[in-house]
C-alpha cells in the first residue's frame, strides 16, 4: 500500500476513490503550512497539488520516494517539471479537464465587458437611472474575439464564440502556418501583430515561459484596437496589472478581466481600486463544481494507475 498526500482542496469522492487502494493524507490547508508539508512529503509515495504548492527547492528535495506528482489543473509553472523526472517522478497535469469552466469564464466575461451595462444594480436600486450612459455597450456577435494560445482551451473558446456569432482568429507560437486545427475549427491563423490590431476582445491561454512572460507590457495594451477587451486566466506575469488599470482609467482599454496574478493571493492594489470595467476575481476559470469533479477524478485514476 503507497502513501498519497494531497496538500489542497480535492473532490472527496475522488479522494475516497484513493483512500479505497493507499493510504491517504488529505488536508487542503497543508499547503499553508510549509514545514508539515516537508515533513509529510518525505514518506509520500504520491503528492496531489494545485497551483498553490511549490514543487522545487526544499519540498522537492522531501520528496525522497515519490513516483508521480498529479496536478490538479494544466498550468505546470509551480512545479519543477524536470528537476521532478530527473528524480524519476512522473508528473501528471489534467489535461482538458477545465477546458470547459474556463472557456464559459472567457465568454462570459467578454460579453460582460463589450455590453459594460452590468454593474448599475446599485445605482438603479438607489433611484438612479444611468439609461444614457449604459446604452453605448456592444453586442457580442460580430465582434471579433482574438485567441493568444490555440490549444485544447483555445479551441473550446473558439467553438462557444462561433456559436453566439463571433469572428475568430488565432494565433500560437508553437503551431507551423497552415496547422490543421485551424481549418478543422473554422479560426484564421494570423500573425500576434495583427491579433493585437485587429481584436476586439483578446484571450489568452498560453503558459508562463521565458518568451511569455511580461507578453502583455503598456507598450503591447496600447497596440490594442481602442475599447478592446482583455481576458487573462492563464498566468500572472504575462500580463502588466498596473499597465491595465492605467489603460483602463485613460478609456484606451475598454475592459479587462483577470483571474491570474503575479502574487497569489493578490495583495490590495489602489492603482485598480474603481477601475471603470474591470472583472477581478481569484483564479477560479477553471473551478466549477463540475470541472472539480472532471479534474479530481482524471488525477486520481491517474495517480492510481501510476502506483500500479
Amino acid at each position: 500500500m503507497a502513501r498519497i498526500v494531497i496538500s489542497e482542496f480535492m473532490d472527496e469522492r475522488a479522494v475516497a476513490q484513493l483512500e479505497a487502494a493507499h493510504e491517504v493524507l488529505y488536508d487542503p490547508k497543508l499547503v499553508g503550512d510549509a514545514a508539515r508539508l516537508r515533513a509529510e512529503a518525505a514518506t509520500a509515495d504520491a503528492l496531489v497539488v494545485r497551483n498553490l504548492t511549490q514543487v522545487r527547492g526544499e519540498l522537492l528535495a522531501a520528496l525522497t520516494r515519490c513516483k508521480v506528482v498529479g496536478r490538479l489543473g494544466v498550468g505546470l509553472d509551480n512545479i519543477d517539471v524536470p528537476a521532478c523526472e530527473a528524480k524519476g517522478m512522473k508528473v501528471i497535469p489534467a489535461t482538458g479537464a477545465n477546458a470547459l469552466s474556463v472557456a464559459e469564464y472567457v465568454i462570459a466575461s467578454t460579453m460582460l465587458l463589450l455590453r459594460g451595462a452590468f454593474a448599475s444594480s446599485a445605482a438603479v436600486a438607489a433611484g438612479e437611472w444611468p439609461r444614457a450612459a449604459l446604452g453605448n455597450g456592444r453586442e457580442t456577435a460580430g465582434q471579433v474575439l482574438g485567441i493568444i494560445g490555440f490549444g485544447s482551451i483555445g479551441q473550446m473558446t473558439a467553438r462557444l464564440a462561433q456559436g453566439l456569432g463571433m469572428q475568430v482568429i488565432a494565433y500560437d507560437a508553437m503551431l507551423p502556418p497552415g496547422a490543421d486545427v485551424f481549418a478543422q475549427t473554422g479560426v484564421r491563423q494570423v500573425g500576434l501583430d495583427e491579433l493585437i490590431a485587429g481584436a476586439d476582445a483578446v484571450t489568452l491561454h498560453v503558459p508562463l515561459v521565458d518568451t511569455t512572460r511580461g507578453l502583455f507590457n503598456a507598450a503591447r495594451i496600447a497596440q490594442m484596437k481602442k475599447g478592446a477587451v482583455l481576458v487573462n486566466t492563464s498566468r500572472g506575469h504575462i500580463v502588466d496589472i498596473e499597465a491595465v488599470g492605467a489603460a483602463l482609467r485613460a478609456g484606451r482599454l475598454g475592459g479587462a478581466a483577470i483571474d491570474v496574478f503575479d502574487v497569489e493571493p493578490f495583495p490590495a492594489s489602489t492603482s485598480l481600486r474603481d477601475c471603470p470595467n474591470l472583472l477581478l476575481t481569484p483564479h477560479i476559470s477553471g473551478v466549477s463544481a463540475q470541472s472539480n469533479e472532471r479534474v479530481s477524478f482524471m488525477i486520481a485514476d491517474k495517480v492510481l494507475e501510476s502506483l500500479n
